[in-house]
Formats: structure tokens, C-alpha cells, sequence
């Protein structure tokens, strides 16, 4: 029998340190859950960004296909498509040039409350290219296209940008 003098706290400072373990164990599974939200957030944010890009550059290549659009220089809407000259073997990558204003917008893609637009414009690469490669006597007269386009991050968006080399005769 122990005297009620002897007593040290020893229950008070077990329970005090299964409490703090607890409260840590707590803190931890809730940074996780609030790590793997924003994880998941970010993943639907580049999906819509990516349909987004993906669906301006279906569009895109329908316009051309109907149009069959060319230009000799410089960046102009053609039959309602921004066509630009193909670019010099020397310059930038008009993708890559942060001063290139050609940019137009493609039809808005829509998710939930979520509406992307993304933009566009097309080189017209010229129409020396062989419409059937496999035949050796065809001739070289098939047009090609370069298209890309881009979701620029905007309202937390992911940025992305895709590209196609489109063939047409």
C-alpha cells in the first residue's frame, strides 16, 4: 500500500506524453491530407489545361483541312485562321519568342465553373512535300502546317502547349 505523500504525478506526465504523440500524430495525417489535395488539384488543373490545348488543336487542323490556307510573309488571319510564313531556319522558334504578338484565340473550353481559352496560330511550312511517301513517282505538291497551341497559366491553371505537323493536299 502506497501513501497518499509518495505519489510523484507519474500518470499526469504519461497522460500529458501520449496526448502530445497524439497531437502529432494528428498534425502529420492532416498536412498529408492537405498535401495530396493540392496534388489532386494540381493534376485536374493540367488535365483541363492539356483537353483545353488538345481540343484548340483539333480545331485548328478542321480549319485547315476546310481552308487549306497560305501566306508568303509575315503572321495574317487567313479564312478566319492566324497562318504565318514558315519561320527562318536561324530565328527563334516563334513559340519560344516571348515578343511574337501573333497569338489568336481558339473556341473556349469549358469544365464546371472552369473556362480555358486557349490560343493558336499555324506556319504554313509550303507545298513541296510529298503526298505519298511510300510512292517514288508522286508528286511533291501536298501542303504541310505546323499548329501549336497553348494554355497560358491563368487562374492557377497548368500551363501547356502542344504541337502537330499537319498534312493536306
Amino acid at each position: 500500500m502506497t501513501k497518499h505523500g509518495q505519489q510523484k504525478g507519474v500518470a499526469l506526465i504519461v497522460g500529458l506524453i501520449i496526448l502530445a504523440v497524439m497531437m502529432l500524430l494528428g498534425v502529420s495525417v492532416i498536412r498529408n491530407v492537405t498535401t495530396e489535395e493540392r496534388m489532386a488539384g494540381n493534376s485536374y488543373s493540367r488535365s483541363i489545361s492539356f483537353q483545353a490545348a488538345d481540343a484548340a488543336l483539333r480545331e485548328i487542323e478542321l480549319k485547315v483541312e476546310a481552308n487549306k490556307p497560305t501566306i508568303s510573309a509575315s503572321c495574317n488571319t487567313v479564312s478566319t485562321v492566324m497562318v504565318c510564313a514558315a519561320p527562318a531556319a536561324t530565328d527563334t522558334p516563334r513559340w519560344l519568342d516571348s515578343s511574337f504578338a501573333s497569338w489568336a484565340n481558339a473556341t473556349a473550353v469549358t469544365s464546371g465553373s472552369i473556362s480555358v481559352t486557349p490560343q493558336y496560330f499555324v506556319e504554313y511550312l509550303g507545298n513541296t512535300f510529298t503526298c505519298d511517301p511510300s510512292d517514288s513517282s508522286a508528286t511533291n505538291e501536298c501542303k504541310r502546317y505546323r499548329i501549336t497551341t497553348r494554355v497560358q497559366s491563368s487562374n492557377g491553371q497548368s500551363p501547356v502547349m502542344l504541337q502537330s505537323l499537319y498534312a493536306t493536299d
